[in-house]
């Protein structure tokens, strides 16, 4: 089985190789296809290339100002391109990229193809939550900005078998973002997801409000991709400013520099539960091979995270899993609107 990673496309190719070879060390048994340019890989790796690691020479790049349906046809050559052509074939389950967002979902759909029934697939992102060990999944964090309601009960659906497969939960807490907890809140888009998510196969336990996002209380967040993305990034970019704050005040004064130090072992904690690179990328779910999305800043830790992911997956049949709640949803708005 061969997992396929796009090297290229991201801010430092280095720091993806370097994790691309701690997990093929970590797990033998899968082949990993490094793509991108050939001398470059093999300068980052060295002469000592692990045995079930094979590097696909690719040497163009897609970029986020190409459009991404026009560098998908015109550019054959891009590691991207090359990445769609190696996960097409029967022995790849997977594929990492760090590349343009935009051609990367573009590519999965439309070179890969989705699942049987579903109507859009959908970006996931995992993000630390109050309770320690415990994580949210935001779906849809940016794929679909314009989502009909049906939708969103798909992503619930394709998020909570996700969830079940990472963490084990059997049923997981699905809440849909709203501007309020109320079934009448929102507008008419969110008020015709609540209904549909009433009767989806998914444990729907209401609206939520962005504020109650991290509180460990809800499993999966269904939204559209534009409100689920802002939601993201806005999250992202508070506890950025949080932490930095935080080294800012410890680091300020004599007092408050010992009393960081005594406090060192619990701050290393507390940065290690807060390192979105520790969840790996963004599954897309829906497609008919396994697809992550990593942030274009992805490090080591990130790579490995995501390939691991993958394995999960792979291994969980999460993809049976996905096809079986999506008829499963089908068959439930077949037999509603018989009655």
């Amino acid at each position: 089985m061969k997992i396929i990673v796009d090297t290229a496309g991201c801010d430092n190719p280095q720091k993806m190789i370097a994790g691309a070879v701690a997990a093929a060390k970590l797990n033998p048994k899968y082949a990993l296809a490094l793509v991108g340019d050939g001398d470059k890989i093999r300068g980052a790796i060295g002469n000592a290339v692990p045995d079930n690691i094979v590097i696909e020479h690719a040497p163009d790049i897609i970029t986020n100002d190409d459009s991404p349906t026009h560098a998908l046809r015109q550019k054959p050559n891009s590691s991207l391109v090359r990445s769609f052509d190696l996960l097409n074939a029967d022995d790849a389950i997977g594929l990492v990229s760090g590349g343009s967002t935009g051609a990367v979902l573009t590519g999965a759909t439309l070179l890969v193809k989705r699942l049987p029934g579903v109507m859009r697939p959908v970006l996931t992102s995992l993000m630390p939550t109050a309770i320690e060990g415990k994580a949210v999944c935001i779906a849809d964090c940016g794929a679909n900005v314009d989502s009909k309601p049906e939708f969103l009960a798909q992503f619930a659906v394709m998020a909570s078998v996700y969830v079940k497969v990472m963490y084990g939960i059997e049923n997981p807490a699905v809440a849909l973002l709203s501007v309020g907890t109320e079934d009448k809140k929102g507008d008419e888009r969110t008020k015709a997801a609540h209904a549909l998510l009433k009767t989806a196969p998914v444990n729907f336990v209401g609206n939520m409000e962005a504020r109650d996002t991290l509180s460990g209380l809800y499993d999966v967040v269904v939204s559209d991709g534009f409100a689920g993305n802002v939601l993201l990034k806005s999250t992202e970019g508070t506890a950025k400013m949080v932490m930095g704050k935080l080294k800012e005040a410890l680091l300020s004064s004599f007092t408050s520099k010992l009393g960081a130090l005594l406090m060192k072992k619990s701050l290393k904690k507390l940065k290690t539960a807060m390192d979105y690179h520790a969840y790996g990328g963004g599954a897309f779910l829906g497609v008919k091979k396994l697809v992550v999305k990593t942030h274009g800043s992805a490090n080591e830790t990130a790579t490995k995270a995501s390939i691991a992911n993958i394995i999960k997956m792979h291994e969980n049949r999460i993809l049976d899993g996905i096809a079986g709640g999506i008829a499963s949803a089908v068959g439930n708005n077949s037999d509603g609107a018989a009655q």
